[in-house]
Protein backbone atom coordinates (compact mmCIF):
# COMPACT_ATOMS: atom_id res chain seq x y z
CA UNK A 1 0.00 0.00 0.00
CA UNK A 2 1.64 3.30 -1.19
CA UNK A 3 1.44 6.08 1.19
CA UNK A 4 0.63 9.46 1.02
CA UNK A 5 3.73 10.68 0.47
CA UNK A 6 3.90 8.48 -2.45
CA UNK A 7 0.87 10.67 -4.74
CA UNK A 8 1.50 13.14 -7.18
CA UNK A 9 0.01 16.61 -6.75
CA UNK A 10 -2.58 17.77 -8.13
CA UNK A 11 -2.03 18.57 -11.87
CA UNK A 12 1.29 17.08 -11.15
CA UNK A 13 2.51 14.11 -13.32
CA UNK A 14 3.93 11.39 -11.75
CA UNK A 15 7.27 10.78 -11.40
CA UNK A 16 8.44 7.41 -13.31
CA UNK A 17 11.47 5.44 -12.03
CA UNK A 18 13.55 2.89 -13.41
CA UNK A 19 12.12 -0.30 -11.81
CA UNK A 20 8.13 1.11 -12.16
CA UNK A 21 9.19 0.20 -16.13
CA UNK A 22 9.55 -3.15 -15.50
CA UNK A 23 6.72 -5.12 -14.81
CA UNK A 24 6.47 -8.01 -12.18
CA UNK A 25 6.50 -10.90 -14.72
CA UNK A 26 9.61 -9.47 -16.46
CA UNK A 27 11.95 -10.14 -12.99
CA UNK A 28 10.42 -14.17 -13.42
CA UNK A 29 13.67 -16.55 -12.38
CA UNK A 30 13.35 -18.27 -16.16
CA UNK A 31 13.68 -14.85 -17.71
CA UNK A 32 16.80 -14.70 -19.61
CA UNK A 33 17.91 -11.33 -18.64
CA UNK A 34 17.13 -12.35 -15.25
CA UNK A 35 19.11 -15.17 -15.20
CA UNK A 36 22.02 -13.04 -17.25
CA UNK A 37 21.93 -10.53 -14.30
CA UNK A 38 22.23 -12.88 -11.34
CA UNK A 39 25.40 -14.57 -13.32
CA UNK A 40 26.93 -11.16 -13.36
CA UNK A 41 26.10 -10.13 -9.82
CA UNK A 42 27.64 -13.69 -8.70
CA UNK A 43 30.61 -12.85 -10.61
CA UNK A 44 30.65 -9.14 -9.01
CA UNK A 45 30.16 -10.93 -5.18
CA UNK A 46 31.11 -14.51 -5.03
CA UNK A 47 34.76 -14.65 -6.63
CA UNK A 48 36.25 -11.89 -4.03
CA UNK A 49 34.13 -13.21 -1.29
CA UNK A 50 35.92 -16.51 -1.95
CA UNK A 51 38.91 -14.91 -1.83
CA UNK A 52 38.33 -13.29 1.86
CA UNK A 53 37.17 -16.84 3.15
CA UNK A 54 40.11 -18.66 1.35
CA UNK A 55 42.81 -16.19 3.47
CA UNK A 56 40.51 -16.46 6.89
CA UNK A 57 40.80 -20.13 6.64
CA UNK A 58 44.30 -20.42 5.71
CA UNK A 59 45.80 -17.67 8.36
CA UNK A 60 43.72 -19.69 10.91
CA UNK A 61 44.91 -23.38 9.98
CA UNK A 62 48.29 -23.04 9.02
CA UNK A 63 49.85 -23.84 12.19
CA UNK A 64 48.58 -26.76 11.77
CA UNK A 65 51.31 -27.62 8.52
CA UNK A 66 53.64 -25.76 10.76
CA UNK A 67 53.61 -28.05 13.72
CA UNK A 68 54.70 -30.75 11.28
CA UNK A 69 57.67 -28.55 10.28
CA UNK A 70 59.11 -28.46 13.69
CA UNK A 71 57.69 -25.35 14.69
CA UNK A 72 56.63 -26.92 18.25
CA UNK A 73 60.19 -28.01 18.99
CA UNK A 74 61.51 -24.67 17.93
CA UNK A 75 59.53 -22.80 20.65
CA UNK A 76 59.70 -25.22 23.19
CA UNK A 77 56.09 -25.43 23.59
CA UNK A 78 54.27 -29.15 24.69
CA UNK A 79 51.90 -31.13 22.97
CA UNK A 80 49.17 -29.72 25.82
CA UNK A 81 50.68 -26.14 25.33
CA UNK A 82 49.87 -26.20 21.52
CA UNK A 83 46.43 -27.61 21.98
CA UNK A 84 46.15 -24.86 24.51
CA UNK A 85 46.56 -21.93 22.06
CA UNK A 86 44.19 -23.42 19.53
CA UNK A 87 41.89 -24.06 22.36
CA UNK A 88 42.34 -19.80 23.08
CA UNK A 89 41.55 -18.88 19.56
CA UNK A 90 38.56 -20.75 18.63
CA UNK A 91 37.12 -19.06 22.06
CA UNK A 92 37.29 -15.60 21.53
CA UNK A 93 36.50 -16.65 17.93
CA UNK A 94 33.30 -18.02 18.95
CA UNK A 95 32.12 -15.58 21.41
CA UNK A 96 31.99 -12.17 18.97
CA UNK A 97 30.53 -14.47 15.74
CA UNK A 98 26.91 -13.52 16.81
CA UNK A 99 27.84 -9.82 17.87
CA UNK A 100 29.45 -9.74 13.97
CA UNK A 101 26.92 -10.34 12.20
CA UNK A 102 24.11 -7.83 13.69
CA UNK A 103 27.04 -5.33 13.06
CA UNK A 104 27.10 -6.33 9.77
CA UNK A 105 23.72 -5.47 9.57
CA UNK A 106 23.69 -2.03 11.35
CA UNK A 107 27.09 -0.77 9.31
CA UNK A 108 27.84 -1.20 5.83
CA UNK A 109 29.62 -3.97 4.45
CA UNK A 110 31.55 -2.54 2.35
CA UNK A 111 33.53 -0.68 5.53
CA UNK A 112 33.07 -3.65 8.22
CA UNK A 113 34.36 -6.77 6.06
CA UNK A 114 37.44 -4.72 5.20
CA UNK A 115 38.15 -3.45 8.58
CA UNK A 116 37.86 -6.95 10.08
CA UNK A 117 39.81 -8.07 7.26
CA UNK A 118 42.65 -6.04 7.56
CA UNK A 119 43.01 -6.08 11.23
CA UNK A 120 43.47 -9.96 11.08
CA UNK A 121 46.07 -9.12 8.01
CA UNK A 122 48.26 -6.99 10.34
CA UNK A 123 47.87 -9.61 12.85
CA UNK A 124 49.31 -12.38 10.88
CA UNK A 125 51.90 -10.11 9.83
CA UNK A 126 53.22 -9.51 13.09
CA UNK A 127 52.79 -12.75 14.30
CA UNK A 128 55.47 -13.56 11.93
CA UNK A 129 57.99 -11.05 13.37
CA UNK A 130 56.80 -12.24 17.14
CA UNK A 131 57.42 -15.99 16.12
CA UNK A 132 61.17 -15.13 14.49
CA UNK A 133 61.67 -13.11 18.12
CA UNK A 134 61.14 -16.21 19.85
CA UNK A 135 61.78 -19.02 17.91
CA UNK A 136 65.24 -20.19 16.53
CA UNK A 137 66.35 -20.33 12.83
CA UNK A 138 64.74 -24.25 11.70
CA UNK A 139 64.12 -25.21 7.65
CA UNK A 140 60.88 -26.21 7.07
CA UNK A 141 57.78 -25.41 4.96
CA UNK A 142 53.94 -25.76 5.48
CA UNK A 143 51.00 -24.20 3.46
CA UNK A 144 50.07 -27.60 1.28
CA UNK A 145 50.80 -26.49 -2.24
CA UNK A 146 52.98 -23.26 -0.97
CA UNK A 147 55.23 -25.63 0.93
CA UNK A 148 57.92 -25.53 -1.72
CA UNK A 149 58.29 -21.90 -2.14
CA UNK A 150 58.22 -21.38 1.32
CA UNK A 151 61.15 -23.72 2.20
CA UNK A 152 63.02 -21.73 -0.24
CA UNK A 153 63.27 -18.65 1.36
CA UNK A 154 64.12 -19.92 4.99
CA UNK A 155 67.00 -17.90 6.16
CA UNK A 156 65.81 -15.03 3.68
CA UNK A 157 66.39 -11.75 5.69
CA UNK A 158 67.51 -14.13 8.71
CA UNK A 159 64.32 -14.97 8.97
CA UNK A 160 62.98 -18.94 8.83
CA UNK A 161 60.58 -19.80 6.59
CA UNK A 162 57.34 -20.24 8.95
CA UNK A 163 58.23 -16.33 9.74
CA UNK A 164 57.62 -15.95 6.35
CA UNK A 165 54.38 -17.29 5.56
CA UNK A 166 53.08 -15.97 8.30
CA UNK A 167 54.30 -12.64 6.74
CA UNK A 168 53.81 -13.06 3.21
CA UNK A 169 50.14 -14.05 4.19
CA UNK A 170 49.61 -11.06 6.14
CA UNK A 171 50.49 -8.84 3.56
CA UNK A 172 48.49 -10.53 0.92
CA UNK A 173 45.36 -10.29 3.68
CA UNK A 174 45.98 -6.47 4.30
CA UNK A 175 46.26 -5.77 0.22
CA UNK A 176 42.97 -8.14 0.18
CA UNK A 177 41.45 -5.92 2.93
CA UNK A 178 42.42 -2.71 0.88
CA UNK A 179 41.20 -3.30 -1.86
CA UNK A 180 38.25 -4.76 -0.27
CA UNK A 181 37.03 -1.04 0.52
CA UNK A 182 36.19 -1.00 -3.29
CA UNK A 183 35.42 -4.49 -4.32
CA UNK A 184 32.60 -5.25 -1.54
CA UNK A 185 29.48 -4.11 -1.95
CA UNK A 186 26.63 -3.02 0.44
CA UNK A 187 23.23 -2.99 -1.29
CA UNK A 188 22.15 -3.19 -5.15
CA UNK A 189 20.89 -0.11 -5.49
CA UNK A 190 24.45 1.32 -4.21
CA UNK A 191 25.80 -1.20 -7.16
CA UNK A 192 27.97 1.40 -9.59
CA UNK A 193 28.83 -1.51 -11.59
CA UNK A 194 25.32 -2.29 -12.58
CA UNK A 195 22.89 -0.06 -14.74
CA UNK A 196 20.22 2.22 -13.36
CA UNK A 197 17.80 -0.99 -14.75
CA UNK A 198 19.52 -3.81 -13.42
CA UNK A 199 19.65 -2.24 -10.11
CA UNK A 200 15.76 -1.65 -10.46
CA UNK A 201 15.62 -5.38 -11.57
CA UNK A 202 17.38 -7.01 -8.74
CA UNK A 203 16.01 -4.17 -5.71
CA UNK A 204 11.92 -5.30 -7.28
CA UNK A 205 12.84 -9.32 -7.24
CA UNK A 206 14.01 -9.20 -3.38
CA UNK A 207 10.94 -6.99 -2.62
CA UNK A 208 8.86 -10.40 -4.34
CA UNK A 209 11.23 -12.67 -2.24
CA UNK A 210 10.40 -12.10 1.64
CA UNK A 211 13.00 -14.21 2.58
CA UNK A 212 16.06 -12.26 0.62
CA UNK A 213 14.29 -9.01 1.50
CA UNK A 214 16.76 -6.59 2.31
CA UNK A 215 14.95 -3.30 2.68
CA UNK A 216 16.05 -1.80 5.89
CA UNK A 217 14.40 -1.81 9.08
CA UNK A 218 15.05 -1.13 12.78
CA UNK A 219 16.47 -3.46 15.21
CA UNK A 220 14.32 -5.01 17.46
CA UNK A 221 14.82 -7.03 20.72
CA UNK A 222 11.91 -9.39 19.44
CA UNK A 223 14.00 -10.59 16.78
CA UNK A 224 16.39 -11.58 19.55
CA UNK A 225 14.06 -13.29 21.27
CA UNK A 226 12.32 -14.99 17.95
CA UNK A 227 15.89 -16.53 17.02
CA UNK A 228 16.05 -17.57 20.77
CA UNK A 229 12.75 -19.53 21.36
CA UNK A 230 12.60 -21.02 17.79
CA UNK A 231 13.66 -25.33 18.36
CA UNK A 232 15.07 -24.45 14.59
CA UNK A 233 17.86 -22.66 15.94
CA UNK A 234 19.01 -25.17 18.76
CA UNK A 235 19.36 -27.81 16.29
CA UNK A 236 20.98 -26.13 13.85
CA UNK A 237 23.50 -25.18 16.59
CA UNK A 238 24.27 -29.11 16.81
CA UNK A 239 24.15 -29.60 12.87
CA UNK A 240 26.95 -27.08 12.93
CA UNK A 241 28.96 -28.12 15.37
CA UNK A 242 28.53 -31.89 13.71
CA UNK A 243 30.58 -30.05 10.45
CA UNK A 244 33.01 -27.91 12.82
CA UNK A 245 34.55 -30.30 15.04
CA UNK A 246 35.34 -32.40 12.19
CA UNK A 247 36.34 -29.71 10.02
CA UNK A 248 39.02 -28.33 12.42
CA UNK A 249 40.41 -31.18 13.97
CA UNK A 250 40.84 -32.03 10.01
CA UNK A 251 42.34 -28.80 9.01
CA UNK A 252 44.25 -28.85 12.42
CA UNK A 253 45.83 -32.31 12.02
CA UNK A 254 45.86 -33.41 8.43
CA UNK A 255 49.44 -32.87 8.10
CA UNK A 256 50.23 -35.05 11.45
CA UNK A 257 48.02 -37.50 10.11
CA UNK A 258 49.59 -37.76 7.06
CA UNK A 259 53.01 -37.84 8.49
CA UNK A 260 51.81 -40.47 10.92
CA UNK A 261 51.10 -42.94 7.85
CA UNK A 262 55.00 -44.19 8.02
CA UNK A 263 55.21 -43.20 4.20
CA UNK A 264 58.95 -41.81 3.38
CA UNK A 265 58.72 -38.73 2.34
CA UNK A 266 60.29 -35.04 3.11
CA UNK A 267 58.12 -32.89 5.12
CA UNK A 268 57.27 -31.03 1.28
CA UNK A 269 56.27 -33.77 -0.31
CA UNK A 270 53.88 -35.53 2.71
CA UNK A 271 52.80 -31.27 2.65
CA UNK A 272 51.57 -31.66 -0.71
CA UNK A 273 50.22 -35.03 0.41
CA UNK A 274 47.94 -32.88 2.43
CA UNK A 275 47.00 -30.95 -0.07
CA UNK A 276 45.13 -33.56 -2.72
CA UNK A 277 42.63 -34.39 -0.16
CA UNK A 278 41.29 -31.02 0.26
CA UNK A 279 41.40 -30.23 -3.88
CA UNK A 280 38.75 -33.21 -4.10
CA UNK A 281 36.78 -31.67 -1.40
CA UNK A 282 36.91 -28.50 -3.05
CA UNK A 283 35.44 -29.59 -6.09
CA UNK A 284 32.56 -31.56 -4.25
CA UNK A 285 31.77 -28.97 -2.43
CA UNK A 286 31.00 -26.63 -5.85
CA UNK A 287 29.06 -29.42 -7.19
CA UNK A 288 26.84 -30.26 -4.73
CA UNK A 289 26.41 -26.52 -4.27
CA UNK A 290 24.88 -26.06 -7.87
CA UNK A 291 22.93 -29.44 -6.85
CA UNK A 292 21.66 -27.88 -3.48
CA UNK A 293 20.33 -24.80 -5.44
CA UNK A 294 18.91 -26.55 -8.63
CA UNK A 295 16.85 -28.91 -6.21
CA UNK A 296 16.59 -27.07 -2.92
CA UNK A 297 17.41 -30.75 -0.97
CA UNK A 298 19.55 -29.29 1.61
CA UNK A 299 19.02 -32.29 3.96
CA UNK A 300 19.97 -34.79 1.78
CA UNK A 301 22.99 -32.91 0.16
CA UNK A 302 24.03 -33.07 4.43
CA UNK A 303 22.93 -37.01 4.79
CA UNK A 304 24.73 -38.72 1.69
CA UNK A 305 28.14 -36.40 2.10
CA UNK A 306 28.54 -37.18 6.12
CA UNK A 307 27.73 -40.96 5.13
CA UNK A 308 30.65 -41.13 3.11
CA UNK A 309 32.74 -39.53 5.63
CA UNK A 310 31.76 -41.54 8.33
CA UNK A 311 33.20 -44.51 6.26
CA UNK A 312 36.41 -42.20 5.24
CA UNK A 313 37.28 -41.74 9.53
CA UNK A 314 36.44 -46.08 9.73
CA UNK A 315 38.98 -46.78 7.59
CA UNK A 316 41.36 -44.23 9.35
CA UNK A 317 40.31 -46.34 12.67
CA UNK A 318 40.43 -49.19 11.52
CA UNK A 319 42.81 -50.20 8.42
CA UNK A 320 47.19 -50.48 9.05
CA UNK A 321 47.40 -49.94 5.15
CA UNK A 322 49.02 -46.31 4.30
CA UNK A 323 47.40 -46.36 1.08
CA UNK A 324 44.03 -47.54 2.71
CA UNK A 325 44.32 -44.67 5.23
CA UNK A 326 45.17 -41.95 2.90
CA UNK A 327 41.82 -42.72 0.69
CA UNK A 328 39.84 -42.77 4.28
CA UNK A 329 41.62 -38.99 3.99
CA UNK A 330 39.71 -38.20 0.77
CA UNK A 331 36.35 -39.60 1.97
CA UNK A 332 36.88 -37.82 5.35
CA UNK A 333 37.09 -34.37 2.94
CA UNK A 334 34.44 -35.19 1.08
CA UNK A 335 32.22 -35.82 3.78
CA UNK A 336 33.04 -32.79 6.27
CA UNK A 337 33.84 -29.59 4.00
CA UNK A 338 30.57 -29.47 1.23
CA UNK A 339 28.44 -29.88 4.61
CA UNK A 340 29.38 -27.06 5.91
CA UNK A 341 28.63 -24.47 3.04
CA UNK A 342 25.28 -26.67 2.49
CA UNK A 343 24.45 -26.41 6.54
CA UNK A 344 25.05 -22.01 6.57
CA UNK A 345 22.98 -22.29 3.22
CA UNK A 346 20.03 -24.22 4.85
CA UNK A 347 19.91 -22.38 8.22
CA UNK A 348 19.86 -19.10 6.04
CA UNK A 349 17.30 -20.98 3.58
CA UNK A 350 14.71 -21.31 6.68
CA UNK A 351 15.11 -18.40 8.40
CA UNK A 352 13.55 -15.25 7.10
CA UNK A 353 14.02 -12.01 8.70
CA UNK A 354 17.02 -10.01 8.20
CA UNK A 355 17.87 -9.35 12.00
CA UNK A 356 16.32 -13.21 13.04
CA UNK A 357 19.04 -14.78 10.30
CA UNK A 358 22.08 -12.54 11.03
CA UNK A 359 21.49 -13.95 15.08
CA UNK A 360 20.73 -17.54 14.19
CA UNK A 361 23.29 -17.82 11.68
CA UNK A 362 25.87 -16.25 14.62
CA UNK A 363 24.81 -18.50 16.82
CA UNK A 364 25.25 -21.72 14.82
CA UNK A 365 28.00 -20.57 13.33
CA UNK A 366 29.79 -19.28 16.91
CA UNK A 367 28.85 -22.32 18.70
CA UNK A 368 30.21 -24.43 15.71
CA UNK A 369 33.36 -22.50 16.00
CA UNK A 370 33.35 -23.05 19.86
CA UNK A 371 33.90 -26.88 18.91
CA UNK A 372 37.25 -25.92 17.60
CA UNK A 373 37.59 -26.37 21.92
CA UNK A 374 37.41 -30.37 21.21
CA UNK A 375 39.02 -30.34 17.81
CA UNK A 376 42.04 -29.16 19.27
CA UNK A 377 42.36 -31.55 22.26
CA UNK A 378 41.57 -34.97 20.80
CA UNK A 379 44.48 -35.84 18.63
CA UNK A 380 47.33 -35.99 21.25
CA UNK A 381 47.65 -39.85 21.20
CA UNK A 382 50.21 -40.61 17.69
CA UNK A 383 50.74 -42.20 15.49
CA UNK A 384 47.18 -43.70 15.09
CA UNK A 385 45.07 -41.25 17.23
CA UNK A 386 42.34 -43.81 17.13
CA UNK A 387 41.03 -41.42 19.95
CA UNK A 388 40.43 -38.32 17.49
CA UNK A 389 39.06 -40.76 14.72
CA UNK A 390 36.65 -41.98 16.82
CA UNK A 391 35.51 -38.68 18.18
CA UNK A 392 35.35 -37.41 14.92
CA UNK A 393 33.18 -39.95 13.52
CA UNK A 394 30.96 -39.62 16.79
CA UNK A 395 30.02 -35.99 15.70
CA UNK A 396 29.60 -36.82 12.17
CA UNK A 397 27.71 -39.44 12.38
CA UNK A 398 25.05 -38.07 15.38
CA UNK A 399 25.30 -34.52 15.02
CA UNK A 400 25.71 -33.70 11.38
CA UNK A 401 24.05 -36.84 9.68
CA UNK A 402 21.40 -37.66 12.73
CA UNK A 403 20.72 -34.45 13.20
CA UNK A 404 20.15 -33.30 9.16
CA UNK A 405 18.16 -36.53 9.17
CA UNK A 406 15.41 -35.60 12.67
CA UNK A 407 15.78 -31.91 10.89
CA UNK A 408 14.65 -33.43 7.57
CA UNK A 409 11.89 -35.15 9.58
CA UNK A 410 10.49 -32.27 11.17
CA UNK A 411 10.43 -29.56 8.85
CA UNK A 412 8.55 -32.15 6.50
CA UNK A 413 6.23 -32.01 9.25
CA UNK A 414 5.91 -28.62 10.05
CA UNK A 415 5.10 -28.05 6.26
CA UNK A 416 2.35 -30.07 5.99
CA UNK A 417 0.49 -28.81 8.54
CA UNK A 418 1.23 -25.39 7.09
CA UNK A 419 -0.15 -26.94 3.75
CA UNK A 420 -3.44 -28.47 5.85
CA UNK A 421 -3.87 -24.91 7.20
CA UNK A 422 -3.58 -25.96 11.11
CA UNK A 423 -1.01 -23.20 11.77
CA UNK A 424 -3.78 -20.32 10.08
CA UNK A 425 -4.61 -19.60 13.45
CA UNK A 426 -1.39 -17.37 14.30
CA UNK A 427 -2.64 -14.69 11.83
CA UNK A 428 -5.44 -14.05 13.70
CA UNK A 429 -5.61 -10.45 14.53
CA UNK A 430 -2.31 -9.35 13.49
CA UNK A 431 -1.52 -6.59 11.45
CA UNK A 432 -0.07 -6.53 8.24
CA UNK A 433 3.04 -4.91 9.77
CA UNK A 434 2.59 -7.82 12.52
CA UNK A 435 2.39 -10.41 9.94
CA UNK A 436 5.59 -9.18 8.17
CA UNK A 437 7.35 -9.51 11.24
CA UNK A 438 6.36 -13.32 12.06
CA UNK A 439 9.26 -13.92 9.60
CA UNK A 440 9.18 -17.86 9.08
CA UNK A 441 6.52 -18.38 11.57
CA UNK A 442 4.42 -17.05 8.88
CA UNK A 443 2.32 -20.17 8.04
CA UNK A 444 2.63 -19.29 4.59
CA UNK A 445 6.45 -19.53 4.58
CA UNK A 446 7.55 -23.11 2.81
CA UNK A 447 10.62 -24.45 4.61
CA UNK A 448 13.37 -25.76 2.40
CA UNK A 449 13.94 -29.56 2.81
Amino acid sequence: MSSSIDQPLPGEKPEKHAEDSINISDTSHDDPNDRKLMRKIDWMIIPWLCLLYLLAFLDRTNIGNAKIAGFTEAVNISTKQYNTCLTIFFVSYAVFEPLTNVLLKRYRPSRFIPTIVLLWGLTMTFTGFAIFFSAAAASGSFGGLLAAAIQKMDGIGGRPGWAWIFILEGIVTVAAALASYWMVLDFPQDAKRLTEEERARIVRRLKEDPLNNTEQHAFKSAYVWSAVKDWKTYLSMAIYMGCDVPLYAFSLFLPSIIKSLGWNTSIVKAQLLSAAPYLAAAVVTVALGIVGDKTGRRGLINIIPSSVGVIGFCLLIGSQDPAVKYAGTFLAALGIYPCVSNSISWVANNTAGVYKRGIVLGMAIGWGNLSGVISSNIYFNGPKYIEGHAIVLAFLAVFLCGGSALMLVLLTVENKKRAQGLRNGILEGKTEEEIEELGDKNPTFVYML
